[in-house]
């Protein structure tokens, strides 16, 4: 379309430092290494060339879908006719805003967020260590592990609007629930958050995350491509239980498998294509469902047009 070629220029005249790249592959912007070209990807390095890309591109009468590490992302195989702006790699600076506070960029990998908080002391965020995501992405879906949870440490966060506008959210304000938050509609891009932690021993934090890291690795497929766990937990009960008690660990659609390490997690075996994973994840809803009476419903996000 004409608007995108417009779009480039104007972002390329006001931002000459924006990265700009047009029909970029999605399958190198996603864990699960599945997906056709975005029209349009802007990476920011700063809040300044992020605020710049989405008023401009706002000012022409396009939305910006946001992204960040792709953690959790499902895209078409057909591509997305969008503009993304995608915040991993920029927004990536941590500072120290408080005794028992930090300050992190929606581009922040949360490894690197609870590596820096142990170092100083501060507990809190060991559970996230593991979670292969970035700041903004895991508070859009209050990501969790091992009875840990990002609303129990996040205190603030700016966001910016899809006009380009910069606000915040505090406490109570972000609608936290289960794999949910009030930026769950995407219509929002997060720039940081602040959390507010707890004094701790470094060495008792770095045994806790090392605990825990080695019980990803002897449980999780994390050698293979995947959205990490593909389905919400179903109220009294385990996804991954369900889907093994149903025998379908292990099961193939194309290139895409219920892993036979760990049921809950759809993995891309071999050049799988979104058809292929929604095939299977549908294939497992509907087996898990007539077998056992519950209703699996998907964690990860889909983006794009999907198949019928």
């Amino acid at each position: 379309m004409e608007i995108y070629s417009t779009l480039t220029q104007e972002l390329r005249a006001a931002c000459p430092g924006l990265e700009v790249r047009e029909y970029e592959p999605m399958k190198n912007h996603t864990t699960f290494r599945v997906g056709g070209p975005a029209r349009l990807m802007a990476l920011p390095r700063s809040e300044e060339e992020a605020v710049a890309a989405v008023r401009i591109a706002a000012g022409l009468g396009l939305e910006s879908v946001f992204m960040g590490n792709g953690s959790n992302l499902l895209v078409s195989d057909a591509g997305v006719d969008a503009f993304i702006v995608k915040a991993h790699d920029g927004l990536g600076e941590i500072t120290r805003t408080g005794e028992w506070e930090l300050t992190a960029g929606s581009g922040v990998l949360l490894s690197r967020l609870a590596n820096f908080a142990c170092d100083l002391g501060l507990t809190g965020l060991e559970f996230a260590h593991g979670i292969p995501g970035t700041v903004g992405g895991a508070v859009t879906m209050n990501a969790g592990a091992y009875g840990g949870e990002m609303c129990e440490a996040v205190e603030q966060t700016r966001y910016l609007t899809g006009s380009g506008e910069i606000a915040s959210l505090q406490g109570e304000e972000h609608d936290f629930s289960y794999r949910h938050s009030a930026f769950s509609d995407g219509k929002r891009l997060i720039l940081s958050s602040t959390f507010r932690l707890a004094p701790g021993d470094s060495a008792a934090i770095r045994a806790r995350i090392d605990e825990l890291m080695e019980r990803r690795r002897s449980k999780q497929p994390l050698e293979m491509p995947s959205a990490g766990s593909t389905f919400k937990r179903p109220e009294g009960h385990f996804a991954a239980a369900l889907i093994e008690q149903c025998g379908l660990k292990g099961t193939r659609v194309g290139g895409a498998q219920v892993s036979e390490k760990h049921a809950g997690f759809v993995i891309n075996r071999e050049d799988a294509t979104c058809a292929d994973i929604l095939a299977l994840v549908a294939l497992v809803r509907e087996t898990v469902l007539r077998e056992t009476g519950v209703v699996l419903e998907m964690e990860v996000r889909t983006l794009g047009p999907m198949p019928r």
